[in-house]
Order: structure tokens, then C-alpha cells, then sequence
């Protein structure tokens, strides 16, 4: 395909590796239906980090929080998004895109309004129940609106609104149980439980599940990915419990092998569950330390018989104990359950949608 013929798509998104890791298991696809793919994320956040791996041209624009609440940059944050705004028109002009996909975050919000003065598509991802601040500021002009959830189809305009799930990276369900069992040390057939809190640890989680290996172990083997700095090196080596700050490549054969999975409930974590058939518990960030969010999203997948829940209030020991094994009893149910959802397709799903609307 010549540089001319060639289709053009900007993906934006930033600010959490929640809103760049569904642009990056688009990425194959699109390459695959001939887009020349551009990423325009913050100067230096994380998008910046994520997608250097993958040989896509980056640029980076001013981005400033938006906030519901006082606080001294609210003074200064306008400046920078205006700035953004500036620099993303320039961008734009410059690259030509025929589309424009955004997976929030407040990077995003310059890119889209930009967007839409040039009369260039775009269409618009919000990962959990309720949409947050930047993509209600992003909505207004977008072509189309993809969700998770179908609760969030009556928040959204019906005439864009698309329920569609989360893009997962392919090489997810590419992993090897026996790979994982290696890395981990496991050699006995116990089932595996995983329990991983994001990428900065859950606190709570992490406590409460050590306080609970003397009544796991004898059941299962449990490997724990507990964040940064979150190890406890009292416990390296007892036999069966296997810990890791954190897994980038081996995370597909950890999925592998885990039987069943205790998780934070991120939007973009639980639909890898729901994606790899995982039976799961999921225990969300109460409203004290997020907007409630995650636990709408637990709560949702809870409803649509994919997941149990606890509170992180609740959580404790016996709790804990008791629902790994109520899971662990039923989890053939939760797969069955998971197996008739009809989000599992998101990738193809939204680049039809792409180029639906980039030919309209």
C-alpha cells in the first residue's frame, strides 16, 4: 500500500496504563486492516513508556488534570490543557488522520476537541460503569461511544452507544501452564490460585491473604503478584507461595495456569478475566480511596454471574477463606457463565467500528 493509499488513525489515551493497554491490543489489528498507526500521549506519563516497544511514532502534547475539587493547579492546570489543545491542532494537521480513537484520560481531551474542530472521527472507549470526567468532556462530538458494561448503555447517548468490551492483547491466551508451574516452583498438582492487586498493590489484599497461607497451602499452590516494593521476604520461601513485584512477559503463563484468580476490579483487569474464562473474586477499592468505580464494575460482573465479591471493608481471613473455596467448588459454573457472554471480540468488534465510521 503506498504512503498516500494508506489508511490513518491517531490513538490517544494516558495517565494510568489502564487507558493505553486496550490502544495497544489494538494495535495488531489495525496494523492488519492497513492503518498507519500515530500515538499522541503526555510528554512524559506512562503512555510514553508502554508504547516505545512498539515502533509507532509518539508525540507528546501539555495535559493538565481537570478537577472536580479545589486545588492550587486548578489555577495553573487550564493553561496546560488550552497549550495541549494547541499543540494537538497542530498535530493533527500535520498527520492527516482519517480517525481518531481515544481511550480517555486527560491527554485525551485536547486530541478529540482538536478532532472535532478539524472535522476529523473519532470515536471514544470508557472502560468502566460510569464515564469519567474526560470522556464526559470528550463525548459530545465523538461518533461513537464503546463500553463494557451493559448498565452503561442508559448513561450514553443511544444513537452512539456500542457495547463492545475492552480490547485484550492476544498474547494473554497464549500462555503455557507448565511454564507457569516452572517459574513458580510448583510441582505437585494442586490447583493454583493467583491473586494479583494492579500494578501498585492492594495493600489490604496482600495482608490478608499471608495472614491466610496456613489454610490455603494444604489446598492450594498460590502465586501472588503484590506490587512494588510490596514483597515480604519472610515468606520467600515457603513451599507452594510464590510472590512477584510484578510480571510483564510470564504474566500469559501465570494466567495459564491459575485455577482461579483474586483481583482488584480495574475495568480493564476483570474483562482479561472474563476474556481468559478466569473464575474470580474480585475485592474493589472501596469509595474512600476511589469514585467507586471498581466496585460498580464488581458488582456488575457479580450480577452477570462471572465473579464473587467481597468488600474491601469486609475483607478478612475467614471472608477470604471461605469465598476462595466456595469459588474453587462452583468455578465450572462461573466459566459456563462466562463462556455465553458475548464480549469476547472486542478487538474485531471496534476496529469494524473504525472503519465503519472512517468510511461514512
Amino acid at each position: 500500500m503506498s504512503e498516500s493509499l494508506a489508511k490513518k488513525i491517531v490513538l490517544t489515551g494516558g495517565g494510568s496504563a489502564g487507558h493505553v493497554t486496550p490502544n495497544i491490543a489494538l494495535i495488531p489489528a489495525l496494523k492488519k486492516a492497513g492503518f498507519d498507526i500515530y500515538y499522541i500521549g503526555s510528554y512524559s506519563g506512562i503512555e510514553k513508556k508502554l508504547i516505545e516497544d512498539y515502533n509507532i511514532p509518539y508525540f507528546g502534547i501539555a495535559t493538565g488534570k481537570l478537577r472536580r475539587y479545589f486545588d492550587p493547579k486548578n489555577f495553573s492546570d487550564p493553561f496546560r490543557v488550552l497549550k495541549g489543545f494547541t499543540e494537538a491542532l497542530t498535530l493533527l494537521k500535520k498527520i492527516k488522520p482519517d480517525i481518531v480513537f481515544s481511550k480517555g484520560g486527560f491527554v485525551s481531551v485536547p486530541v478529540v476537541r482538536a478532532a472535532g474542530v478539524l472535522h476529523i472521527p473519532y470515536i471514544v472507549h470508557e472502560s468502566d460503569m460510569t464515564p469519567g470526567l474526560a470522556n464526559k468532556l470528550s463525548m459530545t462530538g465523538a461518533r461513537k461511544i464503546c463500553c463494557n458494561f451493559p448498565e452503561t448503555m442508559s448513561l450514553l447517548p443511544a444513537d452512539k452507544a456500542v457495547l463492545t468490551g475492552t480490547p485484550i492483547r492476544d498474547e494473554l491466551g497464549m500462555g503455557s501452564r507448565e511454564a507457569g508451574k516452572k517459574l513458580c516452583g510448583f510441582t505437585d498438582d494442586k490447583p493454583v490460585l493467583m491473586v494479583i492487586g494492579g500494578s501498585l498493590g492492594a495493600q489490604s489484599v496482600n495482608e490478608t491473604v499471608r495472614f491466610a497461607l496456613p489454610r490455603l497451602l494444604p489446598n492450594f499452590n498460590v502465586v501472588h503478584i503484590c506490587g512494588k516494593e510490596k514483597m515480604d521476604n519472610l515468606k520467600l520461601s515457603v513451599p507452594g507461595y510464590k510472590q512477584f513485584e510484578y510480571v510483564k512477559n510470564e504474566l500469559k503463563d501465570i494466567f495459564a495456569m491459575a485455577d482461579i484468580v483474586v483481583s482488584r476490579a480495574g475495568a480493564n483487569s476483570i474483562c482479561e478475566l472474563l476474556a481468559l474464562r478466569k473464575p474470580n473474586i474480585l475485592i474493589p477499592l472501596s469509595t474512600k480511596s476511589s469514585r467507586g468505580d471498581q466496585m460498580l464494575n464488581a458488582r456488575s460482573f457479580e450480577k452477570q454471574g462471572f465473579s464473587l465479591v467481597i468488600d474491601n471493608d469486609e475483607l478478612d481471613e475467614d471472608i477470604l477463606v471461605e469465598t476462595i473455596e466456595d469459588l474453587y467448588e462452583n468455578r465450572e459454573q462461573f466459566i459456563e457463565n462466562m463462556h455465553r457472554s458475548s464480549l469476547h471480540s472486542a478487538t474485531d468488534t471496534i476496529v469494524d467500528i473504525i472503519v465503519e465510521e472512517m468510511n461514512k
